[in-house]
């Protein structure tokens, strides 16, 4: 078997290299910069994302200072994140608000970093299966709710500004989903102190999130699994207030328990609202038209 290895490796790298070069013969040399631009833009047009890409990337190296050089760079972001490189579109938007911090369009870089952050480590395979994202590690989700937040905050009026406030609540309810399911964690290893502070977290800093009645669940059941009663009573007034029909309450209002965060629908959470594959929601939009 490690022979075998041996072998495969040096030919992928080998295959690599050949389809580099090939890449770069695809592209004549004496093309000018509006070929390559019209070029381009007929790749995008065709959703042949890859030779976009070569097409952006030959005219940003070819003509740095040209007339469609700043266009080209915020084509690219888009075509890398159509293509499903959310690394480089993101480093592309960066790159891009460093150079250009003025630009009339920068919002839209502001913008598509926080999809590519977001999506940054999604596999293959949770690309085309529906699976509950709020178990996955919360760690890009909190960095694609900071730069929406950031892209509000500098340009409150831009065209990306509502769709870029509603994938916040999506992720803020992701992100207090999350929290329960650690708090899940902590309760089956007895660890009720921690379960506690987590389910505090979520009704303290998460309100009106989905999250927030299995949070006092969660609290009631740590709070009396560490026999402060006192504690577990007034949570639970909260609970029978607010939530009279969760499942850890009988009818009488009397608490049975808690019932584990598993009756959410997962395609709630599903990749989808952020447009990976197709469920009703809007394209992810191309930046605006080149003034050129």
């Amino acid at each position: 078997m490690r022979s075998f290895r041996n072998l495969i490796t040096p030919l992928v790298a080998l295959l690599l290299v050949a389809c580099a070069a090939d890449d770069k013969n695809l592209i004549p040399e004496d093309l000018s910069e509006t070929e390559l631009y019209r070029k381009a833009q007929s790749a995008l047009e065709l959703r042949n994302f890859g030779e976009a890409v070569d097409n952006l990337r030959a005219l940003e190296s070819r003509y740095p200072f040209g007339s469609y050089a700043e266009h080209a760079q915020l084509e690219l972001i888009y075509a890398y994140y159509m293509r499903q490189e959310p690394e480089s579109a993101k480093a592309t938007a960066e790159r891009f608000i460093r150079l250009h911090p003025q630009h009339p369009n920068v919002d839209y870089a502001y913008y598509m970093k926080g999809l590519a952050s977001y999506t940054a480590d999604v596999g293959l395979m949770e690309r085309y299966v529906e699976i509950d994202m709020s178990r996955r590690d919360p760690g890009q989700a909190r960095d694609s709710f900071t730069e929406f937040a950031e892209l509000l905050n500098r340009f409150p009026e831009s065209p990306y500004a509502t769709d870029a406030r509603q994938r916040m609540i999506f992720l803020r309810n992701q992100l207090s989903l999350y929290e329960i399911h650690v708090a899940d964690y902590y309760l089956k290893r007895k660890a009720y102190v921690a379960a506690v502070n987590r389910g505090q977290y979520v009704v303290e800093n998460m309100q009106r999130t989905p999250a927030v009645p299995a949070a006092l669940a969660v609290m009631v059941e740590g709070y009396l699994q560490l026999g402060l009663d006192e504690e577990a009573q007034s949570t639970l007034e909260v609970m029978r207030l607010n939530y009279p029909k969760h499942p850890s309450l009988d009818e009488a209002g009397n608490f049975i328990g808690y019932k584990r965060f598993d009756d959410v629908d997962p395609s709630v959470w599903t990749i989808i609202s952020f447009d990976l594959i197709g469920g009703g929601e809007a394209e992810t939009p191309q930046p605006p038209a080149s003034s050129d």
